[in-house]
């Protein structure tokens, strides 16, 4: 056999397949394509951004509204503090008020209480009817005293204190000190810390 006929099966073979490959993308490509998505976005976003332009006359009628919103705001402040003070003040005045009406009532019953002290000194004995009624009378009339802020003052044995005693009188007493209360003509009371009427006493020399 020839050469010629052992080189034919060879030739005959069909060329080997080899797969197809993607083209590979280079570094400087990729940069070029995110450059040009940047640049499309930027172009995108001038586009949404609206730019306004402004007069010499507009830009004064806007500087002079704001202002006048601040003006307004600073009235409005003062305004509200000034009508804080002012209910506050009302307040003071009305419980003032009330406080003044209170105590002036209560001053007129004061002189019944007195009588009613005066009637149980006077009254009979211990085991008078008319006496236990009396005490009765008067353990009621000064638990109404009570409930309405009225307290008895307890001058006798206590200092001279001219703020709540009126001294209508005076002994010498060596069983007691100087300026020193002997003894209590009328009872004076309190309504809270406030004076409603002076005690009128006796004061040892």
């Amino acid at each position: 056999m020839s050469e010629e006929t052992k080189k034919t099966p060879e030739a005959e073979l069909p060329p080997e397949e080899t797969p197809e490959t993607e083209p590979a993308v280079s570094q400087e490509q990729t940069e070029a394509r995110e450059s040009k998505k940047s640049e499309k976005s930027k172009k995108e976003s001038k586009k949404k951004e609206k730019t306004y332009t402004l007069t010499r006359e507009q830009m004064e009628a806007a500087e002079l509204a704001v202002r006048q919103l601040d003006a307004a705001r600073d009235q409005f402040v003062r305004l509200s503090a000034e009508y804080d003070n002012y209910r506050k003040r009302t307040a003071k005045e009305k419980d003032g008020i009330y406080q003044d009406a209170k105590a002036d009532t209560i001053r007129e019953f004061l002189a019944v209480y007195d009588n009613l002290e005066r009637a149980m000194s006077t009254g009979g004995g211990e085991d008078s009817p008319h006496k236990k009624g009396l005490e009765m009378i008067l353990g009621q009339f000064r638990g109404i005293l009570e409930k309405l802020g009225v307290t008895e003052m307890q001058a006798k044995g206590e200092p001279f204190d001219p703020n709540r005693h009126n001294a209508v009188m005076h002994i010498d007493d060596e069983t007691l000190g100087e300026n020193v209360v002997a003894d209590v003509y009328q009872a004076g009371f309190l309504l809270g810390d406030r004076v409603l009427r002076f005690a009128t006493v006796r004061v040892a020399n």
